[in-house]
């Protein structure tokens, strides 16, 4: 058995004027990575510049976290917009971030698309290519899903000469394919704090997440993205955080 160092990442900076998204002030002590919303899903300029600020005062990672422009629907409905589209609605976004962090003398370095971009970026290489055309200006590594089998995502990658960060999740249900249930679906989520844990030490020590017909996937990881806006989010990451480390279960 050999354990993997897996970084914990959450989307952060989600709140918009004077409402309130997540529980951004004690979650991010807890995590490593934070995917700051780039406004087009959630946030504003304010709200940004805070949240860069945030980051830095815990010393964790900074990484754009750009979506369709679907605020009502907070980003996750699919829009039909073109590869150029997608590219320059990328570049806007990250850009916005980029010079955020510059303002503040730090550095982004990373994006994660949301919601449904993030799902058409992994179902439609055209997506895909036009996301990783975007990203490859700022010279980041750009954070997909990990699945069994991500020969074509490496060849674009390869082609734009764009480093890429492996994710899994551990509180969403998959498909023996290597796909997120969609959530849609209701067994899409994961409730259980134990079956969450349990999850997570399977991917860290033996690199398989079951799958929602029990079976095993097996994924190379390296970071876990956890989901901030939960009652209780604090407490499982802080659990994760053990279970990650631990040399048995």
């Amino acid at each position: 058995m050999t354990r993997r160092t897996i970084t914990i990442n959450c989307d952060m900076g989600e709140s918009f004027g004077p409402w309130t998204m997540g529980n951004d002030i004690k979650v991010m002590p807890a995590i490593d990575m934070a995917n700051i919303a780039c406004g087009f899903h959630a946030s504003d300029p304010m709200i940004m510049s805070y949240t860069v600020g945030l980051a830095m005062q815990h010393n964790v990672k900074i990484g754009a976290h750009p979506s369709y422009p679907d605020m009502q629907g907070f980003g996750r409905r699919h829009m039909a917009m073109n590869v150029e589209e997608i590219t320059q609605m990328v570049i806007y976004q990250v850009g916005a971030l980029n010079a955020m962090c510059e303002s503040q003398n730090t550095q982004l370095e990373y994006v994660k698309p949301h919601g449904a971009l993030y799902n058409d970026m992994m179902s439609d290489m055209n997506v895909f290519e036009a996301i990783a055309d975007a990203v490859s200006c700022f010279n980041v590594p750009l954070m997909v899903l990990a699945q069994p089998d991500n020969q074509m995502v490496l060849d674009i990658a390869d082609h734009y000469e764009l480093p890429l960060l492996f994710e899994a999740y551990i509180d969403r249900a998959y498909s023996p394919n290597g796909q997120l249930v969609s959530r849609s679906e209701a067994a899409s989520i994961i409730t259980d704090e134990d079956d969450i844990l349990n999850q997570a030490y399977l991917l860290a020590h033996f690199g398989i997440l079951k799958a929602i017909d029990n079976s095993d996937l097996a994924l190379e990881a390296d970071t876990i993205c956890v989901h901030g806006d939960s009652q209780h989010a604090v407490d499982i990451i802080h659990k994760l955080r053990r279970v990650l480390n631990d040399t048995k279960r």
